[in-house]
């Protein structure tokens, strides 16, 4: 059984699919994706973790103390990756859309308002949230 995370499952194929929303789109701005690699030796990358290119061409997570290109937070990482084994090629990232500012995955080194200023350049949004859960 597979587990789809986001805004749609679709499944293609006879699969058991369970989906489970986990928050982290946060508007109707239309969702632009692109396929990438990812450097190895970063261990496992979870969805939503902010991603910088470094000077290769590489997807590495985002540092704002990063000099080789990568301190450019420009995409968000769309599932979850095992880069321990390699290069990860045709990983999938979020080039433009909204996001919950509580559900990203960041470098300690970014605060959150930093961040926002810096990925506003490539049209990623970081939103706080308000849920429609009862306050009682």
């Amino acid at each position: 059984m597979a587990t789809i995370y986001g805004a749609t499952a679709q499944p293609f194929g006879n699969v058991d699919v369970s989906y489970r929303q986990d928050n982290l789109i946060a508007g109707n701005l239309q969702l632009v994706t692109q396929s990438i690699t990812l450097l190895n030796g970063q261990g496992v990358l979870r969805r939503g973790t902010i991603l910088g290119k470094n000077g290769d061409g590489l997807y590495v997570i985002s540092k704002a103390t990063a000099t080789d290109g990568s301190q450019d937070p420009c995409a968000v990482l769309v599932d979850t990756f095992d880069t321990s084994g390699g290069n990860v090629v045709n990983a999938g990232v979020y080039q433009m859309g909204e996001f919950n500012a509580n559900h990203i995955i960041k470098d300690d080194s970014w605060t959150i308002e930093k961040l926002r200023d810096a990925t506003r350049q490539h049209s990623i949004f970081l939103k706080d949230v308000v849920t429609a859960d009862d306050p009682s």
